[in-house]
Order: structure tokens, then C-alpha cells, then sequence
């Protein structure tokens, strides 16, 4: 076996090299001549080739030696690379965050607010994308992923419920049927589906018991906020969760439609990275904020219901018709 690389006089070496005089990477390095030879004598034996070729007070590079320069000076100045950058990392204190867009731009933008004026000495980089992060791959820290929480090899923490029920207009539900029963207050209706929920129109209404029209009129869109919007400008009814719609829930700009049937809650929105990230401060450091927000979410949540008349029955997010979201 051969015997480990003294790096300790490799390093002597590249200075000399790159010096060309003991005397001035002996200066370099503040320490004596007679040491940096030392350290240059201990490395050709255990190389057992010269790397110096020594004429009176002159030094030069053998064929060897300008190899191992070459090689030792790469490897060298990428370790001070190495040590600067780590060393700007411990300095910076920086989230690098993915979320899922309509979840972004609707429930947690609006609270990084609070997040930012906690934590004031940290940066903050937050990408709204609908595709999951390659932690492989990509610089960042934390995933807010919308699904079933089936993500191979990463950790996947349940963060916010999708809460769902249907809503509407005021003014699309004063031009619907009076009667309470659910299916004839929806028989005309046009009902909006968003084409990345997990749980969607045909699903909710088997579940429920309720049959409408086989020429029912719908809307399928592409993503949450599209479908709410249209649901906000009076266009039909949204199968949709509180994770997006409580703020206009809240307000009275939405309404629940079938408010004798209950509100289905089952975990939708994760927080996902790779096992080690849970160790990173920045890590810990917003996953704890945000259980405080998911928590005063959750109260909003209960009070909307309670306002509403309308109970909230948990499921599981497993069960048939539930499939993984965007």
C-alpha cells in the first residue's frame, strides 16, 4: 500500500515552484528556508523522483516536477475556492424555496410578509414552478409540492389540507335553485374544474350521492387560480379548497353552495427535500414558521365552517379517485 500524500509538503512544493526560490516561499509561508527544504526532500522520496533541478542558488522544475506542479496548483487553488465559498455560505443566510404556483401566489405569498419581517437578516428566493424540484440537480433548499405525498427517497411533511367544498358568486348562487337539497341546487349549474386537483367534480359529487345531468355544462382549466377567478366573476360553480379561496371566502366574495353537506379535508400540500436537508437551519428555520401560519390557517378554517353552518370530515388522502397534482 502505498503511503498517504504528504500534503502538508506538497504544499511547501507548489509555493516554491510557483516562487521559484526556497527564500521566498519560505517568506510566503513564514517559516524557515531550511524547513520548506526539508519538506521539498520528504516529498521526492516518497515520489522517488527529483522534482527540482538545483544549480548553486538556482531551482528549476524536472519533467516530473512541472507535472506535479501542475497538478498540485489545480488542486490547491480549488480547496481556496473551496474555503472562500464556504465561508460565504456560513456568512449568508438564505432560503431557496420551490412552490407550486396557484398555492404560491395565493396562500403563501401573502404570508412571507410575516416571514421576512421575523427573520430580517435572511434572503429569501422563492420560485413558483408546477414541476418538483431535482434536489440533484438544482440549488435549493425546500419543496412546497401539491399531491399525495408519494415522492421516492425525499422526506414529504404534510403542511396544509385542501379543505374543499363549492363556491360560488353570490350573484351566480341567488340565480340558482332555492331548494337545499345539493342536487337541485347544482342540476343547473356550471360547474369549474380545475384540471390538477386531486379531488374533482365527478368524484365529490359520486361521494356525495348526488347525480346531475349527463349534459351537464362544465369549464375544466389548467390551474386553481384561473378556475376561482372565473368562479369570482360569476361563470359557475368551483369545486375548490380553502387553501386558495378562504381570503374570498372570508370576505363574502365566494359562497358556499351546498352548505348541509361537509367541508373534505385530507392533506394536499407537502414540504419535501431530501432526508439531510431537515439538518440545514434554513430548513428548520422556515418549517417551524410555517406550522405557526398553518396553524392560525386551520382556526380560519374552522370559523368559515362554523359561519357556514357546515361541518369538516377528514379523509384519506389514499382512497380512489384522489390522484397526484401538479
Amino acid at each position: 500500500m502505498s503511503q498517504p500524500l504528504n500534503l502538508n509538503a506538497l504544499a511547501y512544493f507548489e509555493a516554491v515552484a510557483r516562487r521559484g526560490s526556497l527564500t521566498r516561499a519560505a517568506e510566503e509561508l513564514s517559516v524557515s528556508a531550511s524547513a520548506v527544504s526539508q519538506q521539498i526532500k520528504l516529498l521526492e522520496q516518497q515520489m522517488g523522483v527529483r522534482l527540482f533541478r538545483r544549480q548553486g542558488r538556482q531551482i528549476s522544475l524536472t519533467l516530473e516536477g512541472e507535472q506535479l506542479f501542475q497538478a498540485s496548483a489545480t488542486a490547491i487553488r480549488m480547496l481556496r475556492d473551496a474555503r472562500r465559498n464556504l465561508g460565504k455560505t456560513h456568512e449568508t443566510r438564505r432560503l431557496n424555496l420551490r412552490v407550486t404556483p396557484s398555492f404560491g401566489v395565493r396562500w403563501l405569498g401573502p404570508r412571507l410578509g410575516d416571514f421576512i419581517a421575523r427573520h430580517p437578516d435572511w434572503d429569501l428566493r422563492v420560485d413558483a414552478a408546477p414541476d418538483p424540484t431535482d434536489f440533484d440537480r438544482e440549488i435549493m433548499d425546500l419543496d412546497i409540492r401539491y399531491g399525495t405525498g408519494h415522492w421516492t427517497g425525499l422526506h414529504a411533511q404534510p403542511v396544509v389540507s385542501d379543505d374543499v367544498l363549492p363556491l360560488c358568486s353570490p350573484a351566480y348562487l341567488a340565480g340558482l335553485s332555492a331548494d337545499p337539497d345539493p342536487a337541485a341546487r347544482l342540476a343547473a349549474a356550471r360547474l369549474i374544474d380545475s384540471a390538477r386537483a386531486l379531488c374533482q367534480w365527478d368524484v365529490w359529487l359520486y361521494r356525495n350521492g348526488i347525480e346531475t345531468p349527463a349534459n351537464r355544462k362544465s369549464i375544466l382549466m389548467d390551474r386553481s387560480s384561473m378556475a376561482l377567478q372565473l368562479a369570482l366573476d360569476g361563470a359557475g360553480v368551483v369545486l375548490e379548497s380553502l387553501a386558495v379561496a378562504a381570503t374570498e371566502v372570508a370576505a363574502g366574495r365566494l359562497v358556499p353552495v351546498t352548505p348541509t353537506l361537509p367541508i373534505l379535508s385530507f392533506p394536499a400540500y407537502w414540504a419535501i427535500c431530501p432526508h439531510r436537508f431537515l439538518h440545514r437551519r434554513a430548513v428548520r428555520l422556515f418549517l417551524t414558521w410555517l406550522d405557526g401560519q398553518v396553524q392560525e390557517h386551520e382556526a380560519a378554517v374552522r370559523d368559515i365552517a362554523a359561519q357556514h353552518g357546515m361541518t369538516i370530515e377528514a379523509d384519506d388522502p389514499s382512497t380512489d379517485g384522489l390522484r397526484d397534482g401538479a
